[in-house]
């Protein structure tokens, strides 16, 4: 059974959202919420597996919270569930180390889209993806040396952001897994990045 907290400023929203999802056997919905600042008491009060949370809210919004959520509670699962797909809003979400951002069209993959996080992968529905090659730098380019970042570092990074798993790139550059995981490791420290989500986005804002 996977446990979650739902916060949405649509109070229609939210009933649906438990029925739909309770019905299914395989979620608890613990509390809801309407606002930012009910999503951060919730999850102190609950400790949920996954928040389900929307991003455009009164009072706090849910960037906010999750901010707060995930600064305090590294480990926590934030699930953002909008409408919208601004490129700002999707880079501020994963960069804070979201699991997750789905838009509500997708009604359908939202349960698909739970139990994924809960299995320990990130979600992002399509019309995400698609945007996150289009996150582009503000800056000027990248230079990996000022990162003391190794150009075996580079390649792990680049099929990271590609979405390969640890498998996937061992087998692409002839390296076994473990060897894998210590350069990905490594380049998170480098980074000071807290996953390969953040890398992933971190490398499109780069490159």
């Amino acid at each position: 059974m996977i446990n979650i907290t739902i916060t949405d400023d649509d109070a229609i929203v939210v009933s649906s959202l438990k029925t739909i999802l309770e019905m299914s056997k395989e979620i608890t919905v613990l509390a809801t919420g309407s606002n930012g600042e009910d999503t951060v008491a919730l999850y102190n009060q609950h400790q949920p597996d996954i928040v389900l949370i929307d991003i455009q809210m009164p009072v706090m919004s849910g960037l906010e919270a999750a901010e707060i959520i995930i600064t305090t509670h590294p480990q926590a699962k934030i699930l953002f569930l909008t409408t919208f797909a601004d490129d700002d809003y999707i880079y501020k979400a994963l960069s804070i180390g979201a699991k997750g951002y789905i838009l509500k069209q997708d009604f359908d993959n939202i349960l698909p889209a739970l139990k994924a996080v809960a299995a320990g992968a990130n979600v992002f529905g399509s019309d995400i993806v698609a945007k996150l090659t289009n996150l582009k730098s503000k800056g000027e380019k990248l230079n990996y040396e000022d990162f003391d970042v190794t150009e075996k570092e580079q390649e792990v990074i680049l099929l990271v952001a590609e979405g390969l798993n640890n498998k996937e790139i061992s087998a692409r550059l002839y390296l076994s897994e473990g060897t894998v995981r210590n350069y990905l490791s490594n380049i998170l420290v480098k980074l000071d990045l807290r996953d390969r989500t953040q890398l992933a986005i971190w490398y499109y804002q780069n490159k």
